[in-house]
Parts: C-alpha cells; structure tokens; sequence
C-alpha cells in the first residue's frame, strides 16, 4: 500500500477490508475494531451503503451497531447516481470524519457510483489524513485499486473467469476478494494475479479482516483466514489461453494467515504468527545438561508420551493434544 503522506503532513489511515457476514449479533469483534480505530466514544463515522440492496434497512442497522458500540457520532450516505455523489453535504460528512465505513452488496454498481466521484475522492482524502477505512463484502473490493468486479466461483483457475475494475486505490498492490473460503473463490484470484503478476492476491473470508496499515503490514482479525497469492515468479499460461480453459500456473507462492499472523505486503514476506516455534539455537544436549540429581522420569506425562490415545481419551482431557 503507498504509504504517501496526505495534503495536511498526516500519516495515512488504517485500511481495513472485511470479508463479509461479519458478526453483528455476538461478540461483534470485528465491528467493535473498527469503531475502537475510529476513536472510540470520540469516534466520527460514516456508513456508506450505496451497494447494497437493503436501502434504508442496512443503514440504520449498522448505524444502530455503531452507536450500541460506542461511536457518539455515526451518519449514513446513500447516493443512488453519480450526480448524488457530488452532493456538498455528503461529501462534508465524510471530510469530517474519523472512519468511513462501506456496506456490502453490489461492486460494480459500489464502484460505478462512488469512483471517481467527489464523494469517492473525499474517502481517499480521508484515508489520506489519518482517517479508518473499513469496507465489507463489495466494500473491502473497492479498497483496492485492481477491483474484483465481478466473476464465477470454483478451485481451478480458468482464462475470464473473473474480471477487475477501478477501485478507490487506497491498496495499490494487492487485489482485495471476499467471502473467499466460503464462496470457493480461490480459482477467480489466482486467474486474477496471474494475468497481474505485479499484484498480490488477497482472499477475505467471511467474519474476518485485514488491517493493513500505513507501512504495508497486514494484521489478520476474525475468525477466518486471509489467504494471499504471491505471482511474482509465476509461469502460466494466462495469456494464451482462450475460452474458458484452465489455466497453467506454477511458481505461485501461497500464505493462509489466520487471527494474530502479520504479513508485509511491501516486502511479501511473512512478519510474525500465533503459534511459531522460537528462534533459539539448535545445540546438541549432553549429559552435562542433565539437572544434578535427576533420575528416571517420574512424571505421567513424560512416561506416557508417544503413546497412542483414543478419540474417547482426547475427549476427557481438554487442552490436550496427540502427537504423531
């Protein structure tokens, strides 16, 4: 992501594309983040649901949520034309605001309505002084400045399965898609990066977000994973098949990055994740290691260990875990 400073010295904001279907009757933990990056009770937020179908319903639910959340000051936009999204007042709301959040539902009307637009250009005005972004389902595709537009599911990638507009550019190297593990999207991205070999593949799925940040570090929150695609030394057959024949791809290097794993989209390498053996160096241990006075091993864990345990067993000990 350009890391570009914004018209007023400000760093810009955090990005956040969420994969769709996020919690919005438990926990909340995805919605309450983006509140939490909002500011919290000083939060100034808003909701822009032009995609989805729902009309009114969407917006004075997720403005309903946001205020249950916390936020003291959450407004709703919905420009139905091009001409609507030049409105003064819309644009103001969104020029004073420390988040701006998208409703899922339709990508290309999202973007047709809301790219290029003065409305579109005060989201990135935002993003640029600092403000939240946040986007979900349709919302988190625009993020990108390669949007998924529109395509057909399935595993194996084919030659126009899938196809990219212009998004709000607020991710410039990668290819955001969402609902991603649900929806079995992973043949659309992959078709996707390697006709841009140039852009990273980044799959959303459902309850989760990616928090990407002003120096291109991707956080994964949620319950799902991220999914990215790295082209860059990709071999395919992208530009010559035709029709709808599966493409050749070899080379493609694949990163699933559940809650907690930080990637860096700039250098396309993995930071740090939940669960990573430590760095300490490898030694050989002798009997000089051995602690004075220990004997045979006494405990049952230690006597038991490699010893084949039942599905039953496993039941009975929570926590605990068979080994190979």
């Amino acid at each position: 992501m350009s890391a570009e400073q914004g018209t007023s010295g400000a760093a810009p904001g955090v990005v956040m594309p969420i994969g769709g279907a996020e919690d919005k009757l438990g926990r909340m933990t995805i919605l309450r983040e983006v509140v939490k990056l909002a500011g919290g009770a000083d939060a100034r937020m808003v909701v822009i649901s032009t995609a989805s179908s729902l009309g009114d319903e969407i917006t004075h639910a997720y403005l309903r949520l946001f205020a249950d959340l916390g936020a003291s000051d959450v407004q709703g936009v919905r420009p139905e034309s091009r001409a609507e999204a030049a409105d003064p007042e819309l644009v103001a709301a969104v020029d004073a605001a420390t988040a701006v959040f998208m409703t899922g539902g339709n990508q290309t009307k999202l973007a047709t309505l809301l790219v290029g637009t003065a409305l579109g250009d005060a989201v990135v005005r935002a993003h640029q002084r600092g403000a939240v972004v946040a986007g979900t389902s349709a919302g988190a595709s625009i993020l990108s400045l390669h949007m998924v537009s529109f395509g057909a599911g399935g595993a194996t990638p084919k030659f126009r399965i899938g196809q990219v507009s212009e998004g709000l550019g607020l991710v410039r190297n990668a290819i955001i898609d969402q609902h991603f593990t649900q929806r079995n999207r992973f043949g659309r991205l992959l078709a996707l990066v390697a006709a841009n070999p140039a852009q990273l593949g980044v799959g959303v799925d459902e309850d989760t977000a990616a928090l990407i940040s002003p120096d291109g570090k991707l956080e994964v929150k949620g319950r799902g994973v991220v999914t990215i695609f790295d082209a860059s030394d990709v071999v395919t057959t992208s530009y010559t098949a035709t029709g709808t024949q599966p493409l050749m791809m070899s080379g493609v290097q694949l990163h699933t990055l559940p809650r907690g794993a930080v990637f860096n989209l700039n250098t396309r390498r993995l930071v740090s994740a939940p669960g990573l053996s430590d760095d300490a160096p490898a030694g050989v241990a002798t009997l000089a290691d051995v602690p004075q006075g220990a004997g045979r091993p006494r405990s049952r864990r230690i006597a038991a260990e490699g010893r084949h345990e039942t599905t039953a067993e496993l039941r009975r000990r929570p926590g605990r875990r068979a080994s190979s």
